[in-house]
């Protein structure tokens, strides 16, 4: 982000016009709702509702803007309240909706440099699984499922942090990898953090039981960047984990992960189970 003229200016990404935002005035805590895009947490995005509009954090799978949009009214919003659209990474139950939420919204799109070529379609992605389940799941062929390309308005590159007090929360996103090389967290000041695909809880994929118990996702490119980056957020002070799949963890449990993976030891296209 640049100053110019008392505004602050989120860079757009190429073949884009720059998004300008005035300065937010009043901030206030924000409401996080976690909106179900299949049943029992098994993959979520979450909404953080502020006072001057919300935040998407994940747009779910192809086809998930009904859910998105049913969220919304069931609390007097519209597509248009919708001030950023974060997607943590590329995989199509993260990334899937993104492009028609923004077509929906208006509002931009926020991503890392990293995944940039799967969210263009310019390439596969590879699947690091990290067990049984998640070579099971890679071979139905579901995580594989092409979703329409988009470019990111705001790219985020090495060290940026985008502070997102001109999207009405007191808060940044920065880069987070590990989970994928581009992953992408958000960290609020009250304490709460969605952090996508880092972590995961509950039996399978977020599950009806063990829900306040961290695992390993179904795919995983570098568990220790993951324990490095799960203690840089404790650190920092978040309390409360908000996840793609299950959840939410308190801090305890994400320290307790995050030294379980910091002892795994990585073999080629696969890693033994925490």
């Amino acid at each position: 982000m640049e100053r110019i003229d008392n505004k602050l200016i989120c860079k757009a990404g190429a073949g884009r016009t720059p998004f300008i935002f005035k300065e937010s005035i009043a901030i206030i805590s924000p409401q996080i709702i976690r909106i179900a895009i299949a049943p029992f947490g098994m993959i979520n995005c979450h909404l953080i509702i502020g006072e001057t509009g919300c935040i998407l954090v994940d747009a779910g799978l192809p086809g998930s803007e009904s859910k998105i949009g049913n969220a919304l009214k069931k609390r007097g919003l519209t597509f248009s309240d919708i001030k950023l659209i974060v997607i943590t990474h590329a995989h199509v139950d993260h990334a899937g909706s993104a492009a028609r939420m923004r077509e929906l919204s208006g509002a931009p799109i926020l991503a890392h440099e990293g995944d940039l070529d799967y969210y263009l379609q310019k390439k596969k992605m590879t699947f690091c699984a990290t067990g049984w389940f998640g070579r099971l799941f890679l071979k139905t062929g579901l995580i594989l499922q092409p979703y329409v390309p988009f470019t990111p308005d705001i790219l985020l590159k090495a060290g940026d942090v985008l502070d997102l007090a001109c999207f009405g929360a007191a808060g940044t996103a920065r880069h987070t990898p590990g989970h994928t090389a581009g992953s992408v967290s958000v960290q609020l000041d009250t304490g709460d953090a969605m952090v996508g695909d880092l972590l995961a809880s509950g039996v399978l994929l977020g599950g009806l039981i063990r829900t306040g118990h961290a695992i390993r996702p179904p795919f995983e490119d570098n568990p220790k960047t993951v324990s490095e980056e799960l203690k840089k957020m404790l650190v920092s002070g978040s309390k409360r984990f908000y996840m793609g799949h299950g959840g939410p963890l308190i801090a305890p449990e994400v320290h307790r992960h995050a030294q379980c993976l910091q002892s795994l030891t990585v073999q080629k296209n696969d890693s033994a189970a925490c």
